[in-house]
């Protein structure tokens, strides 16, 4: 009869569609029937002793995120299966290794695993760096072995990539086979069927969102239901609507580390271009690096976008003429893309010039500005990540989002980025503009059946069917 009766008529429907969603989350969560996860001991004295030997103080997000886990570890009334949030560079490597300690503690084994060989090798040598207060008595380029609290029996971490040669994968898999391998890093040559893990009690996914939902599921299955932590600097929609279903536990780490300033973001219009490239210029004789990523390799009469390599040529020879600037692609070579990437870290290139190769795994604490080109043509989590690669050093950062044509949508997406560099919000956002996907399937985009319900705007409904739930359940 009014609208009020009508919005009050919804609310009562989509209280249903919400309450269907959290009983069928929560009955393939808390079945009675289901077994309990892997009990870990919380902080045994490998932990406390790695922890120790950091040359920093975590962060209260840190302490929070590793208070979080191993809460839930040692209760293990069922697997842990929960998210890490923290912005690039926030330290989870730091969370995720103090958790997988935990499992070594325990005569288990970790894993984890990195959508990209440049990621998995940065963590391989992560890890290494975070043990550098503690012996390596034996070390080569794909494991080594250090000593821990006292423990006569060594802690061996090894790296496993597509790339790995065959005479180290065989030496890796035979020190699986032998049990005395416990950790293992690397990509997705950790799910391939001739990789074991029996003992796997813990998985780590890190930048879980370049993962499809059966790869996520096969490293999950090389253990015995082990705990699951995903680590992401932006989640997907995916995973958001699953965390605000309950399916996920989560963990946040607000901030950054000390001395990092936020990102100031733009977005240039074609016209202002030339202005652009000449504050690259400007950085540069500041002594600063800089990133300019092109959603292409080649140029292609079908595609409207910038291309790397078109991009490399002429701004070598126009604008950046006068400063040295390299090229990075995905059909590169391992070796070669090695190469770039290690003389622009230790400053022989001015400007990277690349493709979306870097979105991931790259650290130069000097590089200030991170110019995109097409940036219309990329996700919000993307060029949330390809931002990331600025701002990490002391000095200001610059992220310029640049596109020829800009439609209405793409520039309200493009917007959600120039007024915030919160990783959680910009998730929202982009859940609102692609959908949240299939939540018991394999469909990570477009929009669930739900016709009356509206996560955005039924928050308190949401609330209340959770709980109802889990009074049902019990």
């Amino acid at each position: 009869d009014t609208e009020a009766r009508k919005e009050e008529a919804r609310r009562r429907l989509a209280f249903d569609e919400f309450l269907i969603l959290q009983l069928a989350l929560r009955s393939t969560r808390d079945t009675p029937d289901k077994p309990p996860g892997i009990k870990l001991h919380p902080y045994p004295g490998i932990v406390e002793a790695f922890i120790a030997s950091l040359p920093f103080t975590l962060t209260g997000g840190q302490q929070g995120a590793i208070e979080d886990a191993m809460a839930e570890v040692s209760i293990a009334k069922r697997p842990m299966n929960r998210l890490l949030q923290g912005d690039v560079g926030s330290g989870k490597t730091v969370v995720g290794l103090a958790m997988m300690l935990a499992a070594v503690a325990e005569g288990y084994q970790g894993a984890l695993m990195a959508p990209t060989e440049v990621l998995a090798e940065q963590h391989f040598f992560n890890v290494r760096r975070l043990l550098a207060g503690v012996e390596h008595p034996i070390a080569n380029s794909d494991w080594f072995s250090f000593h821990l609290d006292g423990r006569t029996q060594p802690i061996t971490i090894a790296l496993l990539t597509g790339s790995t040669r065959a005479a180290p994968r065989r030496e890796i898999q035979r020190m699986v086979g032998d049990g005395v391998l416990d950790i293992l890093v690397g990509t997705h040559a950790l799910i391939q069927h001739d990789v074991d893990l029996p003992n796997l009690a813990l998985a780590i996914i890190d930048e879980q969102h370049r993962f499809g939902v059966l790869q996520r599921a096969a490293l999950r299955s090389k253990g015995a239901d082990p705990h699951v932590l995903l680590m992401s600097a932006t989640p997907i929609p995916r995973t958001l609507e699953l965390t605000l279903y309950g399916e996920l536990d989560i963990s946040t780490m607000p901030e950054l580390p000390t001395g990092r300033k936020e990102i100031l973001t733009r977005i240039v219009a074609p016209s202002r271009s030339q202005g652009a490239e000449q504050f690259l210029v400007d950085q540069v004789s500041q002594g600063h690096q800089c990133f300019v990523v092109c959603p292409l390799i080649d140029e292609s009469e079908a595609v409207l976008a910038r291309a790397a390599t078109a991009e490399f040529e002429r701004l070598s020879s126009t604008s950046l003429a006068e400063i040295r600037v390299g090229l990075l692609h995905g059909r590169m070579s391992l070796a070669d893309k090695q190469e770039v990437m290690d003389r622009f870290r230790v400053g022989e290139l001015d400007v990277l010039v690349a493709t979306p190769v870097i979105e991931v795994g790259i650290d130069v604490p000097n590089a200030t500005v991170m110019m995109i080109q097409g940036a219309d043509r990329f996700g919000l989590a993307q060029l949330h990540q390809l931002r990331g690669r600025v701002g990490r050093g002391p000095h200001q950062s610059y992220c310029f989002l640049l596109s020829d044509t800009l439609s209405e949508d793409a520039q309200k997406r493009l917007d959600v980025l120039v007024n915030t560099n919160d990783g959680f919000e910009i998730a929202e956002a982009d859940l609102r503009f692609r959908g949240s996907g299939d939540l018991f399937g394999t469909r990570q985009s477009g929009y669930p059946s739900l016709r009356m319900a509206s996560y955005e705007i039924d928050r308190d409904l949401l609330e209340k069917a959770r709980d109802q739930a889990s009074s049902l359940l019990d």
